[in-house]
C-alpha cells in the first residue's frame, strides 16, 4: 500500500457526498475514483472533491472499471439498501478494502456472502454504524457497564416525510426499519453487549401508499435478548415535514441498578428565523473551523487506520451481519404475524 490509503467512492448521492467530505479532512487518504449510476452526479463529486484542494479522481463508468483500477486501495459502498451485497462480495474479492453505508445488507444470504468474502480475502471491512462514535453513546457504553444487568430497552429514529418522498428515489425498495432501525439495533445490542434471540415485528401502511410509494409508514420490533432483556425498536417517516429536525431520535436503557436516557432531538443549537423554528443536527457531521468533524468523520478515520494496520474494526463485519438477521427475522415476523428466531453469528470482537 502507498503512504496515503486511496479510495473509490461508489456513489453519488447525499451519502456519496457525506463520505467524501469526512475524508477530505484526513491527511493520510486520496479519493482516487468516482463511479455513480449518475454520470452527472459523479461528475459533481469528483468537482466537489477536486473544489477542496484534493486531485480530481478519476470517473468510471461502473464498479468494474472502478475495481480493476491500480490505484484504489479500498471502496466505500455509498449506494441504495437493497445494492450493499453484491457490491461487497465483488470488492473483496477485488482485494479492496470497504466500507459501507447501513445496514450492511438486506438478507441473511447476502451479508454471509459478504462476510466470507471479506474473511477469505483478508481485507478490513466495516459497516458505517456511525453512532458508535457519538460522545454520548459512547459514554452511556461505559456507563453501562457498571449498571447491572439490562432489564428493558428503547430506541426511537423516526423521520420526516421529506425522506422518504423527496431524499431517497428508492424508498419503496426498503423500508424504515431497514434504513432506520438497523442503527439502534447496532447501538442498544452494543449497549447491552448482548444479541438478539427472537424477534415480534408489525408495520403499518397508508399515508406512503396514498402517495404512491409501497413501503410501511411505520414499524415496530420488540426483540428478546440472549441474557432476558427486552427492547423495543421503532422507526417511521411520516412526521410533517414542520418538524424541527429531519429525525427524532432518543435511546434509553434499564437495568437493574439504574437508567440511561439519551435524547438527541436538541443538540445544544436552536434556531429561529420568521420561516423555521429547527435545531441544527452537529453530533454527527460538521464542520468545525473548516476541518469535517463529528461522529461519521470519526468513525471513517477508525475505519481508515484499521485499513492502514490491518486492525480490527470497532464494528466487526460479523456483528453488522446480525443486525441484518435481526431486521430479516423482522420483517418475516410481519409477514407472518408469528415471533421469529434470529440466527446469529459468533462476532470476533463482541461487538
Amino acid at each position: 500500500m502507498s503512504d496515503v490509503l486511496r479510495i473509490g467512492i461508489v456513489g453519488a448521492g447525499i451519502m456519496g457526498r457525506g463520505n467524501a467530505l469526512s475524508l477530505s479532512g484526513l491527511a493520510e487518504v486520496e479519493i482516487t475514483a468516482v463511479t455513480s449510476r449518475s454520470a452527472d452526479g459523479a461528475e459533481r463529486l469528483a468537482e466537489e472533491i477536486q473544489g477542496r484542494g484534493a486531485p480530481r479522481p478519476a470517473i468510471h463508468p461502473d464498479l468494474d472499471a472502478l475495481l480493476a483500477d491500480e490505484s484504489v486501495d479500498a471502496v466505500v459502498l455509498t449506494t441504495p439498501d437493497h445494492l450493499h451485497g453484491e457490491m461487497m462480495v465483488r470488492a473483496a474479492e477485488a482485494g479492496k478494502h470497504l466500507l459501507v453505508e447501513k445496514p450492511l445488507t438486506t438478507s441473511v444470504a447476502e451479508a454471509d456472502a459478504a462476510v466470507k468474502a471479506v474473511r477469505e480475502n483478508d481485507v478490513v471491512a466495516m459497516c458505517l454504524f456511525n453512532h458508535r462514535w457519538v460522545p454520548a453513546y459512547a459514554q452511556a457504553h461505559q456507563l453501562l457497564a457498571d449498571l447491572g444487568d439490562a432489564a428493558v430497552a428503547y430506541a426511537r429514529k423516526d423521520d420526516t416525510l421529506f425522506v422518504p418522498t423527496e431524499m431517497l428515489s428508492w424508498a419503496d425498495r426498503t423500508t424504515c426499519a431497514w434504513f432506520l432501525s438497523s442503527h439502534d439495533i447496532d447501538l442498544v445490542s452494543w449497549l447491552l453487549r448482548d444479541q438478539v434471540r427472537r424477534v415480534y415485528a408489525t408495520a403499518r401502511w397508508g399515508k406512503l401508499r396514498s402517495l404512491g410509494i409501497d413501503t410501511p409508514d411505520a414499524i415496530q420490533i420488540q426483540a428478546e435478548y440472549s441474557r432476558g432483556a427486552v427492547a423495543t425498536f421503532e422507526s417511521a417517516w411520516i412526521y410533517p415535514n414542520t418538524f424541527p429536525t429531519t429525525v427524532d431520535s432518543y435511546v434509553s436503557v434499564v437495568t437493574d441498578n439504574g437508567v440511561v436516557q439519551l435524547d438527541r432531538q436538541k443538540e445544544s443549537v436552536v434556531v429561529a428565523t420568521p420561516d423555521s423554528y429547527t435545531y441544527p443536527r452537529n453530533m454527527l457531521q460538521r464542520v468545525l473551523h473548516g476541518i469535517p468533524a463529528g461522529a461519521y468523520a470519526d468513525a471513517i478515520a477508525h475505519w481508515v487506520s484499521c485499513c492502514r494496520t490491518g486492525t480490527q474494526p470497532l464494528i466487526t463485519i460479523e456483528s453488522s451481519r446480525n443486525v441484518t438477521a435481526v431486521l430479516e427475522a423482522a420483517h418475516t415476523s410481519i409477514e407472518t404475524r408469528q415471533p421469529v428466531d434470529v440466527s446469529m453469528l459468533a462476532d470476533p470482537g463482541n461487538g
